[in-house]
C-alpha cells in the first residue's frame, strides 16, 4: 500500500514555511544554506546556517539561495527542500510525496519550471505550483473561489505581489522585486553613507523591527548601533532615531503604495466595488512594519485588514489547495 505525504511550503527569499494538509506549520526556518567550500558539502541549513553568517571561517560560506522570490542556485535550493522535507515527517519507501509549492505572480515559465524541478530533485513525486497572492488569499480566509472581488498584497522578503482575485483566478496583479531584504539593505547603505558605519544585514533587520516604522507612531525611540568604522576599520557606534529609520524606507515603502495604486487602476469596476466593501488584505512577513497598514488606508482611501499571523497566510493557503485537490 501507497501512503501519500502531503505538505506545502511557502519557498521564500528569507524563510521557507512548510505545512501539513491541515495547516499546521511544521517548518519555519530561514532561506539559508551553510557549504564547505572546499568539499562542496552542505554542513547545515535553516536556523543552524543562519547563525553561522559572519561567524564562519573563510571555508564555511552561508548560502540564501532565493533571491527575490526565484531560485539563484538550484543546488542548494534542492538540498535545503530535501533537508526541511525530511525533518518535517516520517517517511518510508512506500511513502509518496505530494508538494504544493508557491511561487511569486511575476516569475517566467522559465523559474516556475526551476521551482518545480528542485523540489522533485529534493525528493517530491507530485508537484503543484499556486502563486503567492492566491495562496495568501486562501490562508487569510478570502472567498477566492467567488464571484466576487478580493485583494491581497503580499508583502515578502524578497518581492511584493499585489493581486485581485475572484472565481479561482488572479484578475489583474502586479509582482515587484521589492520586500523586507530591500528595506534592510536600504538601512545598512544608509548607514554607511551616514554614519560611515558597516553593518551586517542581521543587524539591519533588528533596526528595522525595533524602530522601524512607515509612518510616525507613539513611543519613537533612539538606538544605538555597533558595527565597524569605514575611515579606521575599528569598532564604532551611532546613534539612529525612528524618524532616520522611517526616511530611509520611504522609498521602498512609496514604491509598494505605488504597486497597489497601479493594480487597482486596472481592476473592472465591479471587482473594484467589491474590494471597497470587503478591504484589503495585507500578508506576509515585512506586512507587520509599523504604520504600513496606517499609511496604505490613507493613500488608498480603502479599510486595510491584517489577519492574525500575517507571515503563515501563504503556507497556510498551500495547504488548503492540498485539502481541495484531493
Amino acid at each position: 500500500m501507497i501512503f501519500s505525504r502531503d505538505l506545502g511550503i511557502d519557498l521564500g527569499t528569507s524563510n521557507t514555511l512548510v505545512a501539513d494538509r491541515r495547516g499546521h506549520i511544521i517548518i519555519r526556518e530561514p532561506s539559508v544554506v551553510a557549504v564547505d567550500v572546499k568539499s562542496k558539502r552542505v554542513l547545515a541549513t535553516g536556523d543552524e546556517a543562519k547563525k553561522m553568517i559572519g561567524r564562519t571561517p573563510g571555508s564555511i560560506v552561508p548560502v540564501m539561495p532565493i533571491r527575490t522570490g526565484v531560485i539563484a542556485d538550484f543546488d542548494m535550493t534542492a538540498d535545503m527542500l530535501h533537508d526541511f522535507m525530511y525533518r518535517s515527517s516520517k517517511r518510508s519507501i512506500f511513502t509518496k510525496t505530494r508538494v504544493v509549492i508557491s511561487v511569486p505572480s511575476g516569475v517566467t515559465e522559465v523559474e516556475r519550471r526551476a521551482v518545480e524541478d528542485a523540489v522533485r530533485s529534493a525528493g517530491a513525486q507530485d508537484v503543484e505550483l499556486i502563486e503567492a497572492p492566491m495562496a495568501a488569499a486562501l490562508g487569510a480566509g478570502l472567498p477566492v473561489y467567488e464571484a466576487t472581488g478580493s485583494m491581497i498584497i503580499d508583502i515578502g522578503g524578497g518581492t511584493c505581489d499585489v493581486a485581485v482575485v475572484s472565481l479561482g483566478g488572479i484578475a489583474s496583479c502586479n509582482s515587484i522585486k521589492l520586500g523586507g531584504e530591500t528595506m534592510d539593505e536600504a538601512i545598512v547603505e544608509y548607514m554607511k553613507k551616514e554614519h560611515s558605519l558597516l553593518i551586517g544585514e542581521r543587524t539591519a533587520e533588528d533596526i528595522k523591527l525595533k524602530i522601524g516604522s512607515a509612518s510616525p507612531y507613539d513611543g519613537e525611540a533612539v538606538m544605538e548601533i555597533k558595527g565597524r568604522s569605514l575611515e579606521d576599520g575599528l569598532p564604532a557606534s551611532a546613534e539612529i532615531s525612528s524618524a532616520d529609520i522611517r526616511e530611509v524606507l520611504l522609498e521602498p515603502v512609496g514604491k509598494i503604495i505605488d504597486a497597489v495604486k497601479e493594480t487597482l487602476e486596472v481592476t473592472l469596476p465591479e471587482l473594484a466595488a467589491d474590494i471597497m466593501d470587503r478591504g484589503v488584505y495585507l500578508t506576509g512577513g515585512a506586512s507587520k512594519l509599523r504604520g504600513l497598514k496606517e499609511l496604505l488606508e490613507k493613500e488608498i482611501k480603502i479599510p486595510v485588514i491584517v489577519p492574525e499571523n500575517p507571515a503563515d497566510c501563504v503556507a497556510k493557503g498551500t495547504s488548503i489547495k492540498l485539502r481541495r485537490a484531493k
